[in-house]
């Protein structure tokens, strides 16, 4: 510690510089904190699954319904231990630009099947106790600004309207809280009851099923022996892992984690560049002092130490500097929730982001220390005069 003077001496010696190379820093740091927000939202969903949990698909595309009969036989198999199953509604409220997921589904079966969606018991008995009632995530409640008790219409270009009804009403029983930050509660769920008599077409009919089996080392084999239920019938089915599910699901959109390390990689790659070119230039200017340093008795690794200590301080300053702004923005809310249902910075991107901070600047420093650490008295001293 007694040699920081020294190393905030050599920071301070050419401060335009030194600044420009902190915020080019801070702003890479940034940039690296937003992608990492935007990776976890869109692929959240996999972090989320639980490892005794299938889906089970329509084997053409998810977009394909298939029988509420098919709940029973699913439940037969050997090793499953409990079914829900859920149908994408796609209902809107108001107009078209506040779209949120929306889904019907049996109120027991499916809050026993994600036990990471939280009600309270009294919500509880009121969805179940109301006929059009609905819980809905603690975003989307937010967003629209919804209280338990209010009323909500809600128009579905899918399913068209209501029978005898001009459009779908349902009542907000319930506000649901997510056990872990990468839950989504973006979403609102009512009674598949209420949806069944209402709906005018396609009766009996679901989206997909959630699966819970006994033993998650077994589900390869489990998933086999349902879809050999229903081979060769006209509603052949798909099983896999609820996290294979989530991550094919993500990978719609595109490989995100090679996407973000590719953008990270090409920006920390130009930091180092910036860092390390301004390591150089100060070593250069400063010979004569690191001469006078080591005659005074400061070993060649002591100056080595102090040149990586120069360099990790800016990388740091910067990097932490640039974490602490994009946390602070991005803790203040989410700016798109129709299309993020999550967003929020990971504690793990957050220690990356650290310990990347931490290698830039030793990276950074290496070739200008050692350089430093091999300069003889002699030629320092006659390089300064």
């Amino acid at each position: 510690m007694k040699f920081l003077p020294l190393v905030w001496a050599g920071l301070k010696r050419r401060k335009l510089r030194t600044t420009f190379t902190f915020l080019s820093i801070c702003i890479a740091f940034m940039l690296y904190a937003f992608l990492g927000a935007l990776r976890e939202a869109l692929s959240g969903g996999v972090s989320m699954t639980g490892l005794d949990r299938l889906i089970l698909r329509h084997k053409v595309s998810l977009i394909q319904t298939l029988p509420e009969s098919y709940q029973a036989r699913i439940e037969a198999v050997e090793g499953v231990a409990a079914v829900c199953h859920q149908t994408w509604f796609g209902g809107i409220y108001q107009n078209s630009k506040n779209f949120f997921p929306n889904m019907p589904v049996v109120p027991g079966d499916f809050l026993a099947m994600f036990p990471e969606f939280v009600l309270s018991d009294a919500e509880k008995q009121a969805w179940l106790g109301t006929r059009t009632g609905a819980v809905v995530g603690r975003v989307t409640a937010e967003r629209f600004n919804w209280h338990i008790g209010d009323r909500i219409p809600i128009q579905s270009p899918i399913w068209g309207q209501p029978a005898g009804q001009g459009q779908w009403e349902f009542v907000i029983t319930g506000i649901y809280e997510g056990t872990k930050k990468a839950a989504d509660t973006s979403q609102m769920f009512f009674r598949y009851d209420y949806f069944e008599e209402a709906r005018q077409q396609m009766k009996g009919q679901v989206g997909w099923y959630t699966v819970r089996i006994a033993d998650s080392g077994r589900a390869a084999e489990i998933a086999a022996k349902i879809d050999d239920q229903f081979a060769n019938s006209p509603y052949e089915t798909k099983t896999e892992p609820e996290g294979a599910f989530a991550a094919g699901f993500a990978q719609q959109i595109g490989d995100i984690g090679s996407i973000v390390m590719a953008v990270v990689g090409a920006v920390f790659f130009t930091i180092l560049l910036v860092a390390g070119n301004t390591m150089a230039q100060s070593v250069r200017e400063r010979t004569e002092e690191l001469g006078v340093l080591k005659a005074l008795g400061f070993s060649n690794h002591l100056v080595l130490i102090l040149v990586l200590l120069e360099s990790s301080c800016i990388t740091i300053l910067g990097g932490c500097g640039g974490l602490g702004i994009a946390w602070l923005i991005i803790a203040s809310g989410n700016p798109i929730p129709s299309l993020l249902p999550v967003f929020f910075l990971p504690s793990g991107s957050i220690v990356t982001g650290v310990l990347c901070a931490v290698v830039l600047g030793l990276v950074a420093g290496a070739l200008p220390a050692w350089q430093a650490m091999r300069l003889k008295i002699s030629e320092a001293l006659r390089r300064g005069g």
